[in-house]
Parts: C-alpha cells; structure tokens; sequence
C-alpha cells in the first residue's frame, strides 16, 4: 500500500493550473487541498497545517508574497514555495531572500515540481509513515492549529542538540512536549530525565542535579550519582526553571558552558553529554530585571522558545480530550462507562479551566470515581469543576435563578413563615405568594418537623 508523501496546500486564483496541480502532485502520492485565494488558504490554514504551501506570486486581492508572510508569521517552519512567471523572477529571487522554501517559473517540468515539493517535505516533516510521523508525539491530543504548529516547529527543533524553553501556564502539558522532542531526537534511546526545581529544597537540589560523593556532607553514606551524569547521552529536563536558586544557576550555567558537571565534595569534573530542555510558568524576562535570574543562564537556556497554549484557548481539543481521557480511567477503575452527555460536554467546553489539562483529568476521573451509569452526567461534572462557567447565562435565566435562590434562603431563614419572610423581602404577602408560585415554591417544604413527644 502506498504511504502518504506529505500533505500540501495549492493556491492559485487560475482554475485550470490549480487542477493541474493538483492532479499531478496527488498521482505522485501527495495529499493535496487547494484554495483559489490567499485568503482562503489562509482560512484552511486556521484549520489544518500543511506540510508545504505552493502558491503562485501574482493573484487577485492578497499576492503570494503576502501569503508567505503571513504564514510565516503564524508558521514559521512551514515551507513556502512560489510560481512565478519569467516576468516576476526577481520579485521571487527578492522573496527568497526573506524566507521563501524556493520558487518555480511557469510554465514548469512537473517532475521538477514534484522533487522540489519532495525537499521540502523532507524539511517539514522528516519521517514519512503515518505512524512515525505520530508515533513521537502520541501523548499530545490536539486540533488546535496553535498547538500543531508548535508540534511542526519542535519536530524540525528535534534533530539537532539547542537548548528549548517551553513557557505556559501549569497544566498545559510543557513536559509532554519535552518528551516528545526528545522521542523525536537522536538522543530518543539515551534517557530522559526530569527534574522539577521547585520541587526540591535548595540543599538538596544542587546533589540531584550534579550528584554527591561519600561523605560530602552529613547523611552521603555513598556516591550519587547526579541528574545530568544519568542522563549521559540524552535528554535533561528542567520543569520550573525559574524558581532554581541565583546560586545553583550560576553552576548550572557552568556546565552548559563546559559541558562538564562537578558532584558536591568532588574534585574533579566529570564530562557530560546531554540536551537541555528547561519549562516555565514564570515570566523570566520580569526575573532578569528584578535580578532574580540571570540574564546570560536565560540566553543559554532560551536558544529555541515554545509556547504552550492554555486548554481555554483550544477548546477544540476539550470533547477530545475529556473522551480520551474517559476512556482510561474507565479502564482502570473496571467500569462500564461508554460517554460523557452531551449536557455535561457543553459545561466541560464552557469552562475556563485555569488548571488547564491536568484539571480535566482530575475532573474526569472524579465523574468515573462516582459513576454508576454508562454515561457521565452532567450533575458529576458539576460537582467535579471548581470554578465558576465563563459562559454569560441571559439576563432573565441568572434573574430567575437569583430570585429562586433568594426566596429559598427567606424560607428558610423563616422557617416557611411567609408573612415573616415578606416583610423582611419588604413585599406584601400577595405579591410574595406570587413570586413563590412562579418558582414553584412550597413553604411548608421549609417548615422544620414537630419533634415527636
């Protein structure tokens, strides 16, 4: 069975070439989308990432030089290439200089195209199965075009050995993406240690990073061995970067230096081979100027940059994930649940989800933990969330529900008294039994029973 090359989008306003195109690179084993504008490529591309753009220079409306900018802006990995004519080569020559993959003239050799598409699909994407071209990043679940892009950039980042910050809020997945770069690397059967420096007392945190030997200190029976020395030949990953003591990042910064790391009481250093991987929720920028991380460690650390959307912002991904997730945990706990309401899909969507994804899970795993029916309801996730919807009720819905609540609390407070809780509510009785019939209210449901004599 043939294997999908690489997935590319054509655009051109010229109908006829546009199907050409398209006839020809998909006979060669692309998979091939096309729009008849810029403007429309770049609303496939708010949807759906490419491996390669081909788009011709001269159109109506926005040119392909627009094009590539903008999908540089947003993609900066993606490769551009452009059609031209003999008239416009300098104008393709000039858009090389900034970016563009390559350019053709038309009229072109289509096996001239279909090589050039080919380099560049090497670049983009490098392995070339559906399932390795998965297999890395099996453990990020996403549609989000945000997060695709960031997967696309840290796939290219991934065969070579620069450090990587990956910034966002807590709970997005920031070492899910180290190990995916990692798994992608050359450096995928060395292995992969993490270590989070807020984690760990400051005394403690300089022996885990660069090891101890015996006697060192009070308490080190025996030689450790640290983080960077049994990482040797793969992968370091630093989660809260910004909370590392100034003291300890001033050696941290040796050793990238160096590539060498001292243990604690030893005199010598020992050489180390590693990649460095750091994360952060913190603004290190604000720590630099407020003195409390250092500018040049920041520099070394900071050679290529992510950033990882919050889940509020790809709420695309929140059906997806939820039913991933469901999945399971209903697997490990042995239960028979097979969805999530439709109900209690909408309220997990409308959610802000300041915990990001590691509050979904803790969230569907409270709805499984207490289910005791095929389909998670709504009211399990609802007692589940811990923060309030970002979704607006109407006006005349959060009114009704502020008058229901505040007769009941009345009531109550009265013990089904109406005359008592209309005068505190200020309104004559009439007027009270008629808000209470609109919302369905029975006093003497709170009226306290005569104890039993």
């Amino acid at each position: 069975m043939n294997t999908m090359l690489g997935k590319v989008l054509v655009v051109d306003d010229d109908e006829d070439l546009l199907r050409l195109v398209s006839i020809r690179l998909t006979a060669a084993g692309f998979e091939v989308s096309t729009a008849r504008s810029a403007e429309e490529g770049l609303a496939q591309l708010a949807t759906a990432v490419p491996h390669v753009v081909v788009t011709d220079l001269k159109m109506g409306g926005m040119d392909g030089m627009a094009l590539f900018e903008q999908v540089h802006r947003l993609h900066p990995a993606l490769p551009v290439i452009i059609l031209t004519a003999n008239g416009t080569i300098p104008d393709a020559v000039a858009a090389m200089r900034k970016g563009v993959f390559d350019y053709l003239t038309k009229p072109f050799d289509g096996k001239e195209l279909v090589g050039l598409i080919s380099r560049a699909v090497r670049l983009s994407a490098p392995v070339t199965t559906r399932e390795q071209e998965s297999s890395w990043r099996s453990a990020i679940i996403t549609h989000n075009p945000e997060l695709e892009a960031v997967l696309a950039r840290a796939r290219l980042v991934a065969s070579g050995d620069a450090s990587v910050l990956i910034r966002g809020e807590s709970g997005t997945g920031k070492e899910l993406l180290a190990q995916a770069i990692h798994t992608a690397s050359p450096r995928r059967d060395a292995p992969f240690m993490a270590l989070n420096c807020g984690a760990i007392p400051e005394a403690l945190l300089e022996s885990e990073l660069f090891g101890h030997v015996k006697g060192a200190f009070t308490g080190a029976a025996r030689d450790h061995m640290g983080l960077f020395q049994s990482a040797q030949g793969g992968t370091v990953f630093l989660d809260e970067i910004g909370d590392m003591p100034i003291a300890l990042q001033v050696k941290l910064l040796r050793v990238l230096q160096e590539r060498t790391v001292r243990p604690v009481g030893a005199t010598k250093s020992v050489p180390v081979d590693v990649r460095i991987v750091s994360a952060t929720h913190r603004d290190l920028e604000s720590g630099i100027r407020e003195g409390r991380f250092r500018e040049d460690l920041y520099y070394r650390l900071n050679v290529v940059s992510f950033d990882v959307p919050p889940l509020r912002d790809r709420r695309e991904d929140i059906t997806l994930l939820a039913t991933h997730f469901l999945t399971q945990l209903a697997g490990r706990y042995g239960k028979t649940i097979n969805a999530i309401s439709a109900e209690a899909l909408a309220r997990l969507v409308e959610y802000d989800w300041p915990g990001n994804v590691r509050e979904l899970v803790n969230v569907v795993e409270q709805a499984v933990a207490l289910s005791t029916a095929p389909i998670v309801s709504v009211a399990l996730i609802e007692n589940a969330l811990r923060g309030p919807s970002t979704e607006l009720q109407p006006f005349e819905k959060a009114r009704g529900q502020f008058e229901r609540d505040y007769l009941a609390r009345l009531l109550k407070m009265t013990n089904g008294n109406v005359t008592h809780a209309a005068r505190l509510a200020k309104r004559n009785r009439t007027e009270f039994y008629k808000l209470l019939h609109r919302h369905h209210l029975q006093p003497a449901q709170f009226k306290n029973p005569t104890p039993a004599t």
